[in-house]
């Protein structure tokens, strides 16, 4: 391949449609071109924030409605006219067993405990897409930032990080693709570089190789910020040496 069809390959690095052979003779060839390195992380930092903006949003209240409806909806009894059986055979006149009585109430409370239950899923699942929803919101508000701005590196093992700062908002988002998973038991853990002291940002979700993560807190002073691997749980200082180091956009 010549240099010259290395230098259109900046899309198709950007958007990880390079085989392996391709990727690793882009990356030789990035390290010794300045302009196609500026043109990735150009590029990178468009596809993150085009691939949010395309996403749907369900309707408000949608999936309240709907998990109310399951929570309060119950299936009708088979309809039987008076005197007559659910075969239509006219009924006998007999008193009703106790073991008969007490399989009924068994059942019965069965059915209240299934009702609860339901009850508890439904509440559980409405706070989790509120709170999902509301994390979305203050993503798509950050992206959406006039002052928005965007930097893009190269992580190690051939990922990718994005990282979009508002100062108006005081709040970054980082955007990762291609990250290898952490080991069992371990998280990525984000952190606001603060003059060389690390302040924690959040945790990443262990199981998901690509992820936009609204980093905790403030921007503030912050100059860079850092992704180190860490206990389940996150740590109040980093533990490991870092996995990557970006500076915030200016």
């Amino acid at each position: 391949m010549t240099t010259a069809d290395l230098h259109t390959l900046t899309g198709a690095y950007a958007l990880h449609a390079l085989d392996p052979a391709e990727q690793a003779e882009f990356e030789r060839h990035l390290d010794a071109c300045p302009a196609c390195a500026q043109e990735v992380r150009e590029l990178s930092a468009t596809a993150a924030r085009l691939g949010l903006a395309v996403s749907l949003v369900p309707p408000e209240g949608f999936k309240e409605s709907v998990l109310h409806r399951i929570d309060s909806v119950r299936q009708e009894p088979p309809r039987t006219s008076a005197g007559t059986s659910v075969t239509g055979a006219p009924r006998r006149g007999r008193q009703v067993s106790r073991w008969t009585l007490a399989a009924c109430l068994a059942a019965v409370a069965a059915l209240g405990g299934t009702t609860v239950w339901q009850h508890m899923e439904a509440r559980d699942a409405r706070q989790e897409a509120r709170q999902a929803q509301q994390a979305t919101d203050q993503v798509a508000d950050v992206l959406a930032a006039p002052d928005a701005k965007a930097r893009t590196a190269r992580l190690t093992g051939g990922a990718s990080g994005t990282v979009v700062v508002s100062k108006e908002r005081d709040k970054a988002v980082f955007v990762a693709a291609s990250m290898a998973q952490p080991p069992s038991g371990k998280v990525y853990q984000l952190w606001f570089d603060d003059d060389g002291t690390m302040r924690s940002a959040g945790l990443m979700d262990p199981g998901r190789t690509a992820q936009t993560v609204l980093m905790d807190g403030a921007v503030a002073g912050a100059s860079g910020m850092g992704i180190t691997v860490e206990p389940a749980g996150g740590s109040p200082h980093p533990t490991s040496q870092p996995v990557a180091l970006m500076q915030l956009p200016a």
